[in-house]
């Protein structure tokens, strides 16, 4: 039997990590291991156009999965296009290994052709980012790389000179166990009969979730239940709380609507579930506040805790759950649950009205049609912008659909490379792209990797010719908008010259009609849609204080606007409300 080199041995021990795909793009240091991996029958090379998709890809398809992926990038220019995808990964807490492929050992330090120094540049994006300079260290800094990123929830990276990848590996490698999955964590005693006792103390609670609440569903709504809270979202909540949730109240933040920010700052303990919510404008200052956190990292660092409870929301919820007492008085989660459903059903009526009939098409027309046509395991992503503010409004979570974007880094272009990695997970499921004008154009090229593999994504493409959250933000900082039109091709007919199906929208009464189509088609699949660029409600001056920025006043102003069936669920749990 021929002896290893440490190419063959790095795939090895990606196959027994559980790693089924290394996204990239080939290239001169990478290739000792890419053809590892063409002799390597556990593990498929995905070939994309651009290695920031190998990023988002592997990111997006841990995400779905929770399990390890991994990308690669050639050495200097190559891997350095992985950064942004890495940080988004990282910033969303997806395991996954990034191989940076180097220059030649010899050369390090000298001023080589394309010498980059990869295990510096991805320590900021990274749990753990180091240099392979002998093979002796590949087992054994391989696996560390590997349980930094599953044990820690984020990105490590390994640099590899090629020459390095491609000497003999060491004779007979300890095979070690390896860490592939997380274990749940238990806050101690005293952070438990402290909370009990502060919830206890407390007439009005309420509960906000972040996607540290994903797979603890049940448990949120027996724990709401049990002392009467209003339970509010943010944005990475959502699609884990929203659904099946008597107790709703809505979303916080930028894009927030219902009545979430009143039942944040009207409570008398907030208790923050798994989030790392980003907005501490947000959030009340003069209100206690508890929160449960997996990451201790992640405790304190957005507002003044009263509490810091190190532990997984599901496991703390079930120690709290048979210990607090229940609660017999729900005027505040009533009142609350009363305010939800009126401000929902003053901000829907701006887009009832004749917008079947409205050209350009209204975006919020477009996502409530998606919403209604989507199969109900469907896989959305999203991009940064304006798709998340329809998705956060028309996007319907029920358990079973997942919304993944890059909504705690911001990068544009994030959601066709996503749903690349979405689909790798399985074919079968739908899987559609919410996409803008700009960021389908920034990475366009890696359309024909939907193509080439023949992957069944559908680019539902809101196409209004703008940057419209960037014109959006100019707005509101009281600057004429500036630098952000798009002079657009016909994208129908670009996707059907690369080999798919694309249609053109430019009708309302077309819109319906179009995406069944394209939905129906079994391979990749483009929707054109022409929609309005001035569709949020714009006000009528630019006030003081949106000169500042996005404070509160201006976003809800600005940002108010349809919320889909929200307004159907938030009536719904009108009902469940006491009659005096």
């Amino acid at each position: 039997m021929a002896k290893q080199n440490v190419a063959e041995q790095f795939v090895d021990i990606l196959v027994r990590a559980g790693v089924e795909r290394l996204y990239g793009v080939v290239g001169d240091s990478l290739n000792p291991v890419v053809d590892a991996v063409r002799r390597n029958s556990g593990i498929d090379w995905v070939h994309v156009r651009h290695e920031e998709t190998a990023a988002f890809a592997a990111g997006a398809e841990a995400q779905i999965t929770g399990k390890l992926t991994a990308c690669a990038g050639s050495c200097g220019p190559g891997n350095l296009h992985l950064i942004n995808g890495l940080y988004d990964a990282h910033r969303s807490m997806a395991p996954v290994l990034a191989l940076a492929s180097h220059i030649p050992s010899s050369e390090i330090g000298l001023g080589y052709f394309q010498e980059t120094h990869p295990d510096q540049l991805f320590r900021e994006c990274s749990h753990y980012s180091e240099l392979i300079s002998s093979p002796q260290q590949m087992p054994r800094l391989l696996q560390t790389a590997i349980q930094h990123a599953v044990g820690r929830s984020g990105v490590s990276v390994v640099s590899l000179p090629g020459d390095i990848a491609d000497r003999p590996a060491p004779d007979k490698p300890l095979e070690t166990a390896l860490v592939t999955s997380r274990p749940t964590v238990r806050p101690g005693d005293a952070e438990i009969d402290q909370l009990v006792r502060m919830i206890d103390a407390a007439d009005k609670v309420t509960l906000f979730c972040g996607s540290g609440t994903a797979g603890a569903h049940a448990e949120v709504m027996e724990f709401a239940e049990k002392i009467k809270s209003p339970v509010g979202h943010a944005l990475r909540g959502k699609e884990h709380i929203q659904y099946d949730n008597k107790f709703d109240v809505g979303m916080s933040g930028l894009l927030g609507y219902g009545a979430a920010y009143e039942a944040t700052h009207e409570c008398d303990l907030l208790i923050l579930l798994g989030t790392d919510f980003p907005y501490n404008a947000f959030l009340p200052h003069d209100v206690k506040i508890a929160q449960v956190d997996v990451r201790p990292e992640h405790l304190g660092r957005r507002s003044k805790l009263d509490l810091a409870v190190w532990g997984d929301v599901r496991e703390t919820l079930r120690c709290l759950i048979p210990r607090v007492r229940t609660k017999e008085n729900r005027r505040f989660l009533d009142k609350m649950l009363k305010k939800h459903a009126d401000a929902l059903e003053g901000v829907v009526k701006a887009y009832t009205r004749k917008v079947e009939k409205h050209v350009p098409i209204h975006p919020e027309y477009v996502a409530a049609v998606l919403d209604e046509l989507a199969d109900d395991d469907a896989v959305f992503t999203v991009d940064t912008g304006m798709c998340n503010v329809w998705a956060a409004r028309y996007i319907t979570p029920n358990g079973r659909r997942r919304v993944i974007g890059s909504f705690s880094h911001g990068s544009m272009a994030n959601a066709l490379p996503m749903a690349i990695g979405a689909q790798f997970t399985d074919r079968r499921r739908q899987v559609v792209s919410m996409s803008g004008d700009g960021g389908f154009a920034m990475l366009m090229g890696d359309f024909l990797t939907l193509v080439q593999h023949d992957l069944p994504v559908k680019v539902v493409l809101f196409n209004n010719s703008s940057l419209s959250m960037v014109e959006l933000e100019m707005l509101v900082a009281g600057l004429p908008s500036y630098g952000t039109e798009n002079k657009n091709p016909d994208f129908a007919a670009v996707a059907q010259a690369c080999g798919a199906y694309g249609v053109r929208v430019e009708k309302p009464k077309q819109l319906a009609g179009a995406l069944k189509d394209a939905f129906k088609h079994k391979g990749p699949a483009l929707v054109d849609i022409v929609t309005d660029p001035n569709a949020l409600s714009i006000p009528p001056k630019i006030s003081a204080e949106m000169v500042t920025g996005f404070a509160l006043s201006a976003s809800k102003i600005v940002l108010d606007g349809g919320v889909g069936r929200m307004l159907q669920m938030a009536r719904s749990n009108l009902r469940n409300v006491p009659r005096p």
